[in-house]
């Protein structure tokens, strides 16, 4: 197959033009996205209402439970959120402001800046979790069955090994989201 490197996005596009969906590959595309943009605002809201913690800072407080010391670098953090450097200080900034985030110069380089969760922060984040893990239940597992859950693994799985292999989960690993000795239910791990 003879294929093109667009300049403004460097993707291969194939030299007969593009491999447009059929029509069952759209309905499972726009199912697909329109579902996960309404789980992730009805989440959003839940935790907004019933917390006080848009599901954006929940991430954030999460990512800094599972790390070690509960403090991650701010540039490692932006990534693991999938944020912007900007955004991400500017989300840290709030947390500072609820005491629940505090920053620290990196003593090992003195140049880059650590988000620390402190004991506030992370006392805050278990009263959330309930709220959130039976939103998670109720607005997607009670929705599936344990067929689709497995399916539902499969395909995230299989995206992740394309869309960021560093990513990835080892075979029967909990998952990067999940800290090794973490209780199953909890977003972070119970010693902390």
């Amino acid at each position: 197959m003879n294929t093109q490197v667009s300049p403004s996005s460097q993707r291969a596009v194939p030299a007969d033009g593009p491999r447009w969906l059929d029509a069952e590959e759209q309905k499972a595309w726009r199912a697909w996205l329109y579902s996960s943009m309404l789980l992730t605002d009805r989440l959003d809201r839940e935790l907004t209402r019933e917390a006080g913690i848009p599901h954006g800072y929940y991430e954030i407080l999460v990512q800094l439970s599972e790390a070690p010391g509960r403090m991650m670098r701010m540039s490692e953090l932006a990534d693991r959120c999938l944020s912007s450097r900007s955004r991400l200080s500017h989300a840290v900034s709030r947390l500072e402001e609820k005491s629940w985030v505090r920053r620290q110069v990196c003593e090992s380089d003195g140049r880059g800046q650590l988000a620390v969760l402190t004991d506030e922060g992370f006392a805050a984040l278990e009263a959330a979790a309930p709220i959130h893990v039976e939103g998670v239940r109720t607005h997607l597992f009670d929705q599936l069955s344990p067929e689709q859950v497995a399916a539902m693994r499969d395909i995230g799985e299989t995206l992740l090994r394309h869309l960021d292999p560093d990513l990835t989960p080892p075979p029967n690993s909990p998952g990067p989201w999940v800290s090794p000795g973490s209780e199953g239910s909890r977003p972070f791990p119970a010693s902390t």
